[in-house]
């Protein structure tokens, strides 16, 4: 895979009970909010198929017939999943690449894992459920369900939502699930609040800032209380402009946006004076004032 991989989802699908009994793998790369690079592959997992599993998934003997064994294709998936967080839904996927490892005397992946399945139940505690197909619903993402490359793109695309959602980004998720699920907001988010400078030419205005940005966001509180701006942490009737980030900009649907997006959004349905601004327009006030 490509370098400075934001994350690897995974999944894989067994022939039998056996967790090991590894029949197919997908894992698909994801940086910058998007897909970079997608890898497929059928196993022979030199065991027997269950009809029950094949039922599932649609692989049987005859399908792997030819494919390459787990310990044909485990360097190439260490390879793709070292030194990167691996992503899955559910720990199962874990404990089948370590014990397909095992099974084959195979080195174990050196990564750090990510269970989505974790992750959508502090991002959404009030879904009924947090299978891969509700998640999938509620967030707008259309998949095939129980094949190995779809199910990985799915996780990864659960887990861009929850990010968006949160506006927490990968190491505070890799936190945030050995929390508490209804941990309250305010306690696992990060808060920069700024006073603004008194002299500054944007004095009065209350700024908020929401998205992945592009320059540390404690940098860009710094140079908004410079112009003048209060920064607070919420949106809120005081706020009057919303700086949303570059890849931000381009989302359309209201689920795909962030909470203080909407928030903003709903306020302005309302009569409250807030604009939106992208990261690059607040870039230029900066400029302009600096």
């Amino acid at each position: 895979m490509k370098d400075a991989v934001a994350f690897v989802a995974v999944d894989v699908e067994t022939a039998n009970a056996d967790r090991g009994s590894i029949c197919s793998i997908g894992l698909v790369a994801f940086n910058d909010n998007r897909v970079m690079e997608e890898w497929y592959t059928l196993i022979d997992p030199c065991d027997a198929f269950d009809p029950i599993n094949t039922s599932i998934h649609g692989i049987d003997a005859q399908k792997v017939r030819g494919a390459p064994t787990y310990a044909e294709v485990a360097q190439t998936i260490n390879r793709k999943l070292h030194s990167t967080i691996a992503v899955a839904h559910s720990s199962f996927d874990f404990g089948a690449i370590r014990r397909a490892s095992d099974e084959w005397e195979c080195p174990q992946p050196r990564c750090h894992w990510l269970d989505t399945a974790c992750v959508a139940r502090r991002a959404w505690p009030e879904l009924p459920n947090h299978k891969l197909p509700t998640l999938c619903e509620h967030i707008g993402f259309a998949f095939q369900h129980h094949h190995a490359l779809e199910d990985a793109k799915a996780a990864g695309h659960i887990l861009l939502a929850a990010m968006q959602e949160t506006e927490l980004d990968l190491n505070d998720w890799l936190k945030r699930v050995k929390q508490p699920i209804n941990l309250p907001r305010d306690s696992y988010n990060e808060t920069i609040r700024r006073d603004g400078n008194p002299e500054g030419p944007l004095y009065g205005e209350g700024v908020v800032f929401t998205g992945a940005l592009e320059i540390p966001r404690r940098e860009a509180a710094d140079q908004a209380a410079a112009l003048g701006c209060q920064v607070m942490n919420g949106v809120s009737r005081k706020t009057t402009i919303v700086v949303i980030g570059k890849a931000d900009v381009r989302l359309k649907t209201r689920h795909e946006k962030s909470v203080k997006h909407r928030k903003a959004e709903e306020l302005i349905s309302k009569g409250t004076p807030i604009r939106i601004i992208s990261e690059a327009d607040f870039q230029e006030l900066v400029k302009t004032h600096g």
